[in-house]
């Protein structure tokens, strides 16, 4: 079992910056990938960005050059820096962990309101 605790959303202007975390615990040791996801409602949840195996970060289109996946090992903590956010980043963000053969897990979410 993976246990996933998302912190740092908010509310912030238009152009504003934040930076999310995720802490992860349990059996962290079977963790293969790690990422960012987000949904607003009506729409289904969406990859932002994040860390495979290969430990090359990847990123949706729209999060290139201003979203920065990062993570610390020691303390077990993915974190996604969002700079010159936009009223579109408005969204509920999800850590999610891979563990292979099928297996994921979720964090609460955290939501991030960008007003304009």
């Amino acid at each position: 079992q993976v246990q996933l605790v998302e912190s740092g959303g908010g509310l912030v202007q238009a152009g504003g910056s934040l930076r999310l975390s995720c802490a992860a615990s349990g059996n962290t040791f079977t963790i293969n990938a790690m990422g960012w996801y987000r949904q607003v409602p009506g729409k289904q949840r969406e990859f932002v960005a994040g860390l495979s195996s290969s430990g090359r970060p990847s990123y949706t289109e729209s999060a290139k050059g201003r979203f920065t996946f990062s993570r610390d090992n020691a303390k077990n903590i993915v974190y996604l820096q969002m700079n010159s956010l936009k009223s579109e980043d408005t969204a509920v963000y999800y850590c999610r962990a891979y563990v292979g053969r099928g297996v994921e897990y979720w964090g609460q979410g955290t939501q991030v309101i960008v007003s304009s």
